[in-house]
């Protein structure tokens, strides 16, 4: 080998053995990034923190791991390919018909008239369209639980969503917290829901968004976990079990006699009216949703002008859609919950005997139907791992005082001692007048 020939073999040895370390090194890493992935996404694929579904599990392991970019990008393509479909009919059965006429109780614990009907926002209604029956635990025989069905617009007349309405003089309010929503703990009501508060349980559902995205804060058992936003929307419990909605500042303030405060973005219905200024199209101020797709399954709850509570939760509604419901079904002031497939759910229970416990098996969810159900199961918020926050609505006790007056209830019971049945109207009673004064829905 001639001078010049060595000379060049022996600059290709360094060169060459540097590709190969760069090369060692590169497999190396990518092993490690294998082996980390594999364990990181398999745990999330088994970890129902992240969603009931496995593709909401993947997408919410990818957006917690930096390709939210990505996410939105895929979840965009298939919106953008599967739009709501306009125009036809609700899968048969999706329209809850109720059986028998409500009758008038004139006696038992304080407690509101029941609702009237929901004026169809589609036409021709369907039978039994916005048609309330009564159903879960009785309080005193008395229905505490009344729910409805009917089609969100009168253009995706394919939809349905589902309304409850809960009277406040028969029902406390818990708001559960969770590790994941608000955060920290440990807290003295949070996921499972116990065999003590089962016994009084008539429904549980979904509470707000991811604090980071609520743009309001959280108080509960007398700490601050997210400081308080004034002008937000806020769902707020008194010492004595009664609640309400308004917003922060004006409608509801702290007062000693407040427990609980869960504020989500603004309110998004006032006066009785949905709020000036709303856009069906938008969805950046209020919520984030799959794909930036309009029409997902969102939640809100309002109060009424005699303090009854309004849940509202469903398929295919924009946000105009969601307050224009709030707003028909008598809503003077309400909020919007959390929003997409596997976040909104509301359960009820119907214990037998009404004294007995509730649990999975005797739970309801308010759409159960396969191509219109709820995600999750009554189930949910039996579950240990459960870590978001939910609020529960519990057979109370007698009141001595108005509701937001943070008076406690009597400690002797009245509750559920009727064995007239607890699901149907013709057992229960259907229709009942109010024999006090109807609570107000002011600050506490």
């Amino acid at each position: 080998m001639s001078r010049h020939g060595a000379m060049l073999h022996a600059r290709r040895r360094p060169t060459t053995s540097l590709r190969r370390r760069i090369k060692r090194v590169v497999l190396a890493a990518l092993a490690v990034f294998l082996v980390w992935f594999g364990i990181s996404f398999g745990m999330g694929m088994t970890n129902p923190i992240y969603g009931s579904s496995m593709p909401a599990r993947a997408a919410e392991w990818f957006r917690d791991h930096g390709f939210s970019t990505f996410v939105n990008w895929i979840e965009n393509e298939w919106y953008s390919h599967h739009p709501p479909p306009v125009g036809g009919k609700p899968p048969a059965g999706a329209i809850r018909r109720p059986t028998h006429k409500p009758l008038v109780v004139k006696s038992g614990p304080p407690h509101l008239s029941p609702p009237p009907p929901i004026q169809p926002f589609a036409s021709p209604p369907i039978a039994g369209e916005g048609q309330w029956s009564a159903v879960g635990r009785t309080v005193d025989g008395i229905p505490a639980l009344y729910v409805t069905t009917l089609r969100p617009d009168a253009v995706h007349t394919s939809y349905v969503v589902g309304v409850a309405w809960m009277d406040t003089k028969l029902l406390k309010a818990t708001l559960y917290s969770g590790s994941q929503i608000p955060g920290g703990g440990p807290y003295p009501f949070t996921a499972p829901i116990e065999p003590n508060a089962a016994k009084t349980l008539v429904a549980a559902f979904n509470a707000g968004f991811l604090m980071s995205a609520a743009n309001g804060g959280y108080y509960t058992d007398g700490k601050t976990i997210v400081p308080l936003r004034t002008g937000a929307a806020s769902f707020v419990v008194y010492k004595n079990g009664s609640s309400t909605v308004g917003q922060w500042g004006r409608d509801v303030t702290m007062t000693p006699n407040v427990v609980s405060v869960r504020q989500n973005l603004d309110l998004l219905v006032n006066n009785g009216q949905p709020v000036p200024g709303l856009n069906a199209n938008d969805t950046t101020q209020w919520g984030a949703t799959l794909g930036n797709a309009v029409y997902v399954w969102r939640s809100g709850l309002g109060v009424t002008a005699d303090g009854a509570l309004v849940y509202v939760g469903g398929p295919g509604l924009n946000i105009t859609d969601l307050a224009n419901i709030l707003s028909r079904a008598g809503c003077v002031r309400a909020m919007e919950l959390d929003i997409n497939t596997d976040w909104v759910n509301f359960s009820y229970y119907t214990p037998s005997p009404p004294t007995a416990a509730a649990t999975p098996n005797n739970g309801t969810m308010l759409l159960s139907l396969p191509n219109e159900q709820m995600t999750g199961t009554a189930a949910r918020y039996f579950q240990s791992w459960w870590a978001r926050d939910f609020i529960t609505m519990s057979a109370a006790p007698p009141t001595t005082t108005a509701a937001g007056t943070g008076g406690d209830r009597t400690a002797s019971s009245r509750l559920v001692r009727s064995s007239r049945g607890s699901s149907s109207t013709s057992k229960n009673g259907g229709r009942r007048t109010s024999t006090t004064t109807h609570r107000p829905s002011g600050s506490g």
